[in-house]
This record gives structure tokens, C-alpha cells and sequence, in this order.
């Protein structure tokens, strides 16, 4: 602000001495053109002259070193609780991609999109029980659903069940907005690239070999399930005859309306579809695939023992170098295990503690030695 303020000092002054110069008739012209310029000053405000009232904070060993011994008392127990209660979620992770010469699942590597489904069968062991509900994910890696161009690729308006929009799909769809000259319904590279892997779980115990039940509803977000996501709709509730004259994803099996054969589970709401749609941030990422409820509270859900994970080997991930796992894990009032929230406040409020240590160290060292010095005369 000063620096601007001189230099039109600087400027207008050979203008003013240049206008005292003229002398006789010429002064009285020169004092009227120095009053037609414009002054560039800024006016005489509290805001503009930066006069505004502020408050600066002076650091003292008074209001410093207090703040770094409550942030670590408070960050420290914090940490530590949000660290055991990640570790006491159960989780069990198995990767069934079938690159190891020795994985059932190896048979399946080079499935392809068209080709016949593949099926192999990986037995594991639980040596510790699943107490509450459990939740079933699967996992890909190397897969980056946060490129650009992919989640742009799909059209909102269609997926909410916009009858235009789904025979005049959004050009964000492109190169999976038609086939064969229809629609595809649902267009777009996400719902062409949907997860499309069966898992059944099966259990092991002296009785015999029992399927657990899997809870397919329940699975997607409240408002994706009834406000995102919508079936057109028509003067016929039949899904076969509101999708008529629309075409499938190139690589789907089979047409959105088909994809369950309960009602409230099928076409655009179908819960599978809307959890893919939900893109991941990450390259690795796990999505939820099934829900495994507790029946009784006296009995865990899923007991140690030995249990068989069949699948239906569809998706390929082998020609990007993917991974497939499926995990079981169980929640708690933070959510599903991730210990590094835990672990960063451990380290923030460690961090803030031993700084105040070695600052009331350094100000009990050295803080009165100006006041003691003696001063000379």
C-alpha cells in the first residue's frame, strides 16, 4: 500500500512541477488540469488504510507449552482407544484372483467376459468366531474407478428413471451409449464394467455341510436405494416391457431387468448395481457384497471351524494385472478395522507431548537468563 502510494507521489510530482513552470496565463491552465486527475490514493477508510482493530496471539512459554501438554493428554487415550477397538473387529481376507500355480481358482485366470463361467471351490479355516453381524466384501486391485473419463461415463438422469434418458442416453456414455442401434440401459463404462463374481459361503461342522444364509438387501446406501436410483416407469409395472427397445451392457450377461427375480431388487434399484455404481477412490478398494445376520445371541454368527468358499469365477481381472479377495469382517461404533486413525493420533498427540517436555526443559534452562543477567552501567 505505501509502496503504491509513493510512486504516484513519484509520478505526479514532475506533473505538478511542470505545471509550476508555466508562469503568468499558463498557471492558471496548468492548476486546472492537476485538479482534473484522478488521485489513485486509496480512500480514507479504517478497511482500506488497514486500520481494522486485529488481534495477534503473543507466544509465551505460558500459553505454549499448556497447549502442547492438553493436546497430547487428549490425543494420546483418544488414539489409544480408536486403536484397540480397530483391533478387536474380526476380519478374514482370501485372495482367490488364481495366480499361483497351486490356487484352486487357477483354472479360472484367463476367463474372459463372454466366456463360460468358471467354478472353484477354496476351503479355509476360522480359528476364531464372528460374535455379531458379518459383513461379506469383495475386493479389487489395481482397478482405478477414480479415472476421469470412467466416472464420468454414465448418465444420472437415466439411472433415476427418466423415460427420455433412457431411450436418449447422455453422450458421457460414449463408447457405451448404444448397441446395435438401441440404447443400452444402463449406459456407460461403470455399469458395462459391473462386479459379476458368485460367492457362497458353506460351513463345515459334525452335523454335516450347512449353506449360510447371505442377506443380498440391506447392502447399498439409503438414499442411492430410494432417491437416486429409480425404474422408469409406465403404465405397466413389468420391467420387460418398460425396458423394451433398450439393449444390455456389452459385457453383462444378461439385461438389467433381469438381474433378480424379486421386484424390489431388480432393474435400476437392484442393490449389487448400486453399490458398483458408488465409485472408489482408490485403486484398491472393497465394496460390500452380502450380509450375514446373527439368529441367536447366545451363538456367534460364523464359529471357528472350517468353512468352503465356492465361486462362480466371471470377472476378469488377470489382463490388468488385478486381484479378487473376498473379506468377512464385523463393525464397530467407528466403523469396519482401520487402525490408522488410531495410530495418528498416537503419533499427534506423542508428538505434542514430547515437544512440551523439551520446551519446559529449554524455558526452565534458559527462559530467566535475561532477566539475571546483570547490565552494565
Amino acid at each position: 500500500m505505501a509502496m503504491n502510494y509513493n510512486a504516484k507521489e513519484e509520478v505526479d510530482g514532475p506533473q505538478v512541477a511542470a505545471g509550476s513552470s508555466h508562469s503568468g496565463g499558463g498557471g492558471g491552465g496548468a492548476g486546472g488540469g492537476g485538479a482534473a486527475l484522478k488521485s489513485r490514493k486509496p480512500d480514507n477508510t479504517a478497511f482500506k488504510q488497514q486500520r481494522l482493530p486485529a488481534w495477534q496471539p503473543i507466544l509465551t512459554a505460558g500459553t505454549v507449552l499448556p497447549a502442547f501438554f492438553v493436546i497430547g493428554l487428549i490425543f494420546i487415550p483418544i488414539g489409544i482407544g480408536i486403536f484397540v477397538t480397530s483391533n478387536n473387529i474380526r476380519e478374514y481376507e482370501i485372495d482367490y484372483t488364481g495366480t499361483e500355480p497351486g490356487s484352486p481358482c487357477n483354472k479360472c485366470l484367463n476367463v474372459s467376459w463372454n466366456s463360460t463361467p468358471c467354478h472353484c471351490v477354496i476351503n479355509f479355516t476360522l480359528d476364531q468366531p464372528f460374535e455379531s453381524n458379518v459383513f461379506m466384501y469383495y475386493g479389487l486391485s489395481n482397478f482405478y474407478q477414480n479415472h476421469r473419463r470412467y466416472v464420468k461415463s454414465r448418465d444420472d438422469s437415466q439411472l433415476n428413471g427418466n423415460n427420455n434418458s433412457l431411450f436418449n442416453p447422455s453422450k458421457e456414455c460414449e463408447p457405451y451409449r448404444t448397441s446395435e442401434d438401441k440404447p443400452i440401459a444402463p449406459c456407460g463404462a461403470i455399469a458395462n464394467s459391473m462386479f459379476n463374481d458368485t460367492l457362497t459361503l458353506y460351513h463345515f461342522d459334525p452335523n454335516g455341510t450347512h449353506l449360510i444364509p447371505l442377506t443380498k438387501k440391506g447392502i447399498a446406501w439409503w438414499t442411492d436405494k430410494y432417491v437416486k436410483f429409480r425404474n422408469p416407469v409406465g403404465d405397466d409395472n413389468n420391467l420387460t416391457v418398460l425396458f423394451r427397445g433398450t439393449a444390455k451392457p456389452v459385457n453383462w450377461p444378461k439385461p438389467v431387468y433381469m438381474l433378480d427375480s424379486d421386484p424390489d431388487n431388480n432393474g435400476f434399484i437392484n442393490e449389487d448395481f448400486i453399490v458398483w455404481m458408488r465409485t472408489a477412490a482408490l485403486p484398491t478398494f472393497r465394496k460390500l457384497y452380502r450380509l450375514i445376520e446373527r439368529k441367536d445371541s447366545l451363538l456367534p454368527t460364523l464359529p471357528a471351524g472350517k468353512y468352503s468358499l465356492d465361486i462362480t469365477y466371471n470377472y476378469p481381472v488377470h489382463s490388468f494385472d488385478g486381484r479378487k479377495r473376498m473379506i468377512l469382517s464385523t463393525i464397530s461404533w467407528m466403523g469396519g478395522k482401520n487402525p490408522f486413525l488410531g495410530i495418528a493420533y498416537i503419533t499427534v498427540g506423542s508428538i505434542c507431548f514430547f515437544l512440551g517436555v523439551v520446551l519446559l526443559i529449554i524455558h526452565h534452562k534458559y527462559g530467566n537468563r535475561n532477566n539475571s543477567a546483570d547490565i552494565p552501567n
